[in-house]
């Protein structure tokens, strides 16, 4: 689940930078995953598969930002909302921050598989699958019923601290126990966190109805 976080945020610093440096205007870094796996960043969302990954923080805040997170109206689509929603419900998670996870971790590919062996949408290691009852990691409802009953775990555990849950989510608990239940300081950690809040927060403000 690291991965997919390390490699999308080194791309979009990058570009990042590039913009900044190109012109002094205010610019949103927008991604999608194509189906071959590969990352592609602009700053502009010209195609409607293009979802905001960073929010420059200059701008005001644009209710109409939530508007990128629907990602189509396809029966598929609107299955996988409906069953993340589901999880969400089911797990007494707020159903956007089931979403910035499902979106820093996979990009809402059910198939994803990591070079480290984590699986699905919520990219969820095999230790952890089994622990859940997970049988078929790659099973959309299957993958967000165990990955939110972790996440609801975590949350308890952490009194409801997203910050830390999150870290423990990435890191695994122990880690952030090991840490003095602080966010553990690993690179890919510490950029996972802010990531998943920031996405979380921009959804939450964007006042997008999920469950359309």
């Amino acid at each position: 689940m690291l991965d997919f976080v390390k490699k999308s945020l080194g791309i979009a610093t990058l570009l990042a930078f590039s913009l900044s440096a190109a012109k002094p205007a205010a610019a949103d870094i927008f991604y999608f995953v194509a189906e071959d796996g590969t990352s592609h960043f602009s700053d502009q969302a010209s195609d409607s598969r293009y979802r905001l990954f960073l929010h420059d923080q200059r701008k005001p805040p644009d209710p109409s930002v939530a508007k990128i997170f629907h990602r189509g109206t396809s029966d598929a689509k609107r299955h996988l909302d409906r069953e993340i929603l589901a999880a969400a419900q089911a797990n007494r998670i707020d159903v956007a921050l089931l979403h910035s996870v499902i979106e820093v971790e996979s990009g809402y590919n059910p198939k994803a598989i990591s070079p480290k062996g984590a699986l699905g949408l919520m990219q969820l290691m095999p230790d952890t699958a089994r622990r859940y009852s997970v049988t078929d990691p790659l099973d959309v409802t299957q993958n967000l019923q165990g990955g939110a009953r972790l996440l609801r775990d975590l949350l308890d555990r952490f009194s409801g601290d997203k910050k830390l849950a999150l870290a423990a989510y990435n890191a695994g608990i122990g880690t952030v126990m090991a840490h003095g239940r602080r966010v553990p300081p690993y690179p890919e950690t510490t950029r996972y966190v802010p990531a998943v809040l920031q996405r979380y927060e921009q959804l939450r403000n964007g006042a997008q109805t999920l469950a359309d």
